[in-house]
């Protein structure tokens, strides 16, 4: 008998693709007739444009379309209703009007990408110049309103008899006290954005990347003005996203709509410069995080502000205290209140992590000060505070195990050799240090769902829905899934993702794709061996005609009972038929009174060069409870990717923003830097495998033929980015005895006062 799939070491089913080129991005995908495009960006960040200079330009070889603001040609429409909130809200190339540096102004369309590249290089423009509104500090600040999660962004829960949070802190025998920074981060992506619009007629394909297939189809119909079944959407391979292509950005709009005006296909590859103002970035923010306690470190109050940017084009609700300080730690007496400063800078969006990254670097950070005013240990701080219900809520968690994690993350990493005292350990010119920190991140069930599975007549079976695979390993994990619920092998089953004739996929995007889409799976494996069982019994050449259904078992893709045994692909053929096919119900709300969360516990060890500053990560353990795993080795390189983005957000992550000009000051992978392979060490990661009972099951009553062994999953790909950074902050302080609160800790940070 084949042994499940789920939980093993599982090679990608589209490794062999991707390694040899074969895999087709959206950039790769080809046309008849062919033309490229090439946009043109603002050099001012607020007022509007006066005039171009576009004769070159139109004079330059190959040049097929100039077009810029505002070109009645391309004519773009408001999303409204769900799509609104994945689409910027204003009409690229349709106005005049300025909101943003590096926003697009033109567009040159070519025979050839150079060509549209040169003559775009020759467009120029003049303005009417306002001064941006670009500081969070300066600018007025509005709420932030309700999380994506519908809870209030201000929250104020007190013990009775307590007037307000600043009382519950004062009667506190220690209060720690301190406020963060960090500037604009951004997504940095392998794959460029890249879109090929494609018209038939009235009918649209476009081949780009994307979180949300549904919405971001959706939202293009509505851009046009097409009916929404008149868009196809491709997005088998993605290169990379971390929340930048949960968006419609402006690129896929005007490419689709350059199509059409044209008569002919067009692709715009954005250049990665282009990139960091055109797709996103996460916002640059202040915290203030203020913690009160008993001198045993016993938590009595918990207060978490920020303030961060609103973008006028578009923004994501940054609420760093939610799923950190209104979730973590057990205290009576709770306050967090998160503000926005609306700003003239590029649209704003979610990052790998989008609140619960920063927010638990200023939190986590603030517990190591805590441990330290207490003299308790970091993590018997945490044992201490381990909150068994939700502290804003009071329900209890669908599954949790992170006291586990801490202990067993503790004895792999050896925690018990640390040293209490700053720089106790030094080697030559390095000063040594350990930290930890806690992660956490909320399981969000996705509405909607749907799997659809097919058995066909060659005893294979395929498994479709329209997710999509950021790298993430969405593929293997529908086939896995599928080969586990039909009892068959891995190399059997077909998975079909990435467009969105399929049937609706689960977003990938807040790490719900897992838990979303394994118990739709499930149900349409279930649903369709009740439709084989029932071809069994009412086909006229089957050796089961007109017994019932009850005498028949399923089992590892064979039908058993009334003396006979017979594969499905068999039968299938057998009776005629060269398959059958059954879907899901749509993926519901999960079961109520629970609140669900993935855990997970960060253990690092840094250096210090005590003459320059230099910071080096060289040992990082961690340990994490996400429910059932489905491939482990991809399980495994989700979490360690996460910890590399912890490592750029601590170390090395930063976009300055001129408050002058409101430009994005070192905007390309020369400037702008993120973690290689020298920055990064072996890193040990432990995944608990405990099911979540609730969050994705039971499906039924247990009795059926298929379901048992999926179940319980839930989303992994961001919890090894939540308190990892703040893990290698507390090294740094343990190495040194400085404590760093704005990120990146860069060498001007430390070298002055080491």
């Amino acid at each position: 008998m084949p042994r499940s799939p789920v939980g093993r070491e599982t090679d990608r089913v589209d490794g062999r693709l991707k390694v040899t080129g074969a895999a087709e991005y959206s950039g790769d995908y080809r046309a008849t007739d062919l033309a490229h495009a090439h946009l043109v960006t603002s050099t001012i960040a607020r007022g509007k444009v006066t005039g171009f200079d576009t004769a070159a330009a139109l004079a330059s070889p190959g040049v097929l379309r100039v077009y810029t603001a505002p070109d009645r040609r391309l004519p773009l429409y408001l999303a409204t209703g769900q799509a609104a909130g994945f689409t910027e809200n204003y009409l690229p190339l349709n106005t005049d009007m300025i909101h943003f540096h590096g926003q697009a102004i033109a567009m040159i369309v070519a025979e050839s990408p150079e060509q549209a590249r040169d003559a775009a290089a020759l467009v120029t423009a003049t303005y009417d110049t306002q001064p941006p509104r670009t500081s969070i500090a300066d600018e007025p600040r509005v709420p932030a309103g309700p999380t994506i999660s519908g809870a209030p962004s201000s929250l104020n829960i007190l013990a009775p008899g307590v007037g307000s949070i600043d009382a519950a802190l004062a009667a506190s025998d220690v209060v720690v006290e301190a406020d963060f920074h960090q500037n604009i981060q951004h997504q940095a992506a392998m794959e460029p954005h890249a879109v090929l619009a494609v018209w038939h007629g009235d009918r649209l394909t476009i081949h780009a990347g994307a979180q949300i297939p549904a919405a971001y189809a959706l939202g293009m119909a509505q851009r046009l003005g097409v009916l929404p079944q008149n868009v196809q959407l491709i997005t088998k391979y993605v290169g990379g996203g971390f929340g930048a292509r949960v968006v419609l950005w402006s690129d896929t709009p005007l490419a689709a709509a350059a199509a059409k005006e044209l008569g002919r296909p067009v692709r715009l590859v954005l250049t990665r410069e282009q990139m960091f103002t055109l797709t996103g970035h996460r916002s640059h923010l202040t915290q203030t995080v203020r913690l009160g306690a008993s001198r045993e470190g016993v938590l009595n109050a918990v207060s978490h502000r920020s303030v961060a940017e609103r973008p006028t084009t578009i923004a994501f609700t940054m609420t760093p205290a939610h799923s950190t300080s209104d979730a973590l730690y057990r205290t009576p007496n709770l306050h967090a209140d998160a503000q926005l400063a609306v700003l003239d800078i590029p649209g704003s969006r979610a990052m790998r992590g989008p609140n619960e990254a920063p927010g638990s670097f200023a939190l986590e950070t603030a517990m190591d000060e805590l441990a330290v005013a207490t003299g308790v240990d970091p993590v018997t701080l945490r044992l201490r505070n381990n909150a068994t219900t939700s502290p804003s809520t009071g329900l209890p968690w669908s599954s949790k195990h992170l006291e586990e994690c801490y202990r067993v993350g503790a004895e792999r990493f050896g925690w018990s050799a640390r040293s209490a005292m700053p720089r106790a350990r030094v080697d030559g010119q390095w000063l040594y240090g350990v930290g930890m920190a806690t992660a956490i991140y909320p399981a969000h069930r996705r509405l909607g769902v749907v799997v659809r599975v097919q058995l066909r007549n060659d005893d294979t079976a395929v498994v479709s829905t329209a997710t999509s695979d950021l790298g993430t390993g969405s593929w293997t994990m529908v086939a896995v899934t599928g080969a586990d619920a039909l009892g068959i092998p891995v190399q059997r089953v077909t998975p079909e993702i990435g467009d969105t004739v399929l049937p609706p996929g689960a977003p990938a995007v807040g790490s719900s794709g897992t838990h979303a889409t394994v118990p739709m799976v499930v149900d349409a494996a279930r649903n369709v061996i009740a439709e084989l069982k029932r071809v069994a019994v009412t086909a006229e050449r089957s050796p089961w005609h007109g017994a019932a259904v009850e005498d028949l078992r399923y089992e590892r893709g064979i039908l058993h009972g009334l003396g006979h045994s017979m594969t499905f692909g068999r039968l299938l053929t057998v009776t005629g038929s060269p398959g059958i096919y059954m879907e899901s119900a749509p993926g519901g709300q999960p079961v109520p009174g629970y609140v669900h969360h993935s855990f997970g516990a960060h253990f690092c060890e840094v250096r210090v060069n005590r003459f320059t500053g230099e910071t080096r990560v060289t040992r990082f353990t961690t340990v994490a409870d996400v429910g059932r795993v489905i491939n482990a080795k991809a399980a495994r390189s989700q979490l360690v990717g996460g910890v590399i983005f912890g490592i750029g957000h601590a170390l090395l992550e930063e976009n300055h923003l001129e408050l002058r000009t409101g430009r994005l000051a070192n905007s390309t992978l020369a400037d702008y830097l993120v973690p290689v392979n020298a920055d990064v060490p072996d890193i040990d990661v432990v995944m608990l495998d405990r099911p979540d009972p609730v969050l994705t099951g039971p499906l039924g009553d247990g009795s059926e033929d298929v379901g048992t062994q999926s179940l319980g999953a839930r989303g992994l790909g961001e919890i090894g980015t939540v308190g990892s950074a703040a893990a290698i902050g507390n090294a740094v302080y343990n190495a040194t005895g400085i404590r760093v609160r704005d990120v990146p800790i860069t060498l001007d940070k430390l070298i002055d006062r080491l």
